[in-house]
């Protein structure tokens, strides 16, 4: 394909919504963030109020760079990157286990990292979007 025809389809793609976002990935242990927390969630109740609480608390906190509404005994996964475990300790006990919406909070450290991707299979194919003209 010519780039023109490319660079076409792209802008087409993000006009009805099939692409996101455009992003640089950028390598956690040169920037200072080599520590991968999974944590493991349970909110005091859930009401509204404190399930929008969780959402607030954690859009306002960049080490928290997934966060995920869970089945099964916890309630959400987070994922969270910090320098090291002394900053965890500090993050989840003055953020996490301070705040009265949390009420318990079981943390994961990864040991080793095996895949990371943000690179999506395609279920199903993709559905052409309307041609423009």
């Amino acid at each position: 394909m010519a780039q023109s025809t490319v660079w076409r389809r792209v802008q087409e793609f993000e006009s009805h919504g099939l692409i996101t976002a455009r992003v640089a990935l950028l390598d956690p242990a040169r920037l200072g963030c080599k520590l991968c927390v999974l944590a493991s969630i349970t909110l005091r109740d859930h009401a509204e109020e404190t399930v929008s609480g969780f959402a607030r608390l954690i859009e306002g906190h960049p080490e928290i760079v997934e966060c995920y509404a869970t089945s099964g005994t916890a309630d959400y996964q987070l994922k969270i990157r910090v320098a090291d475990v002394e900053a965890y300790e500090r993050f989840m006990t003055h953020t996490l286990l301070r705040n009265t919406i949390v009420r318990e909070v079981h943390s994961s450290f990864v040991l080793k990292e095996l895949k990371s991707t943000t690179e999506l299979p395609i279920c199903g194919g993709v559905r052409q979007p309307p041609q423009t003209r």
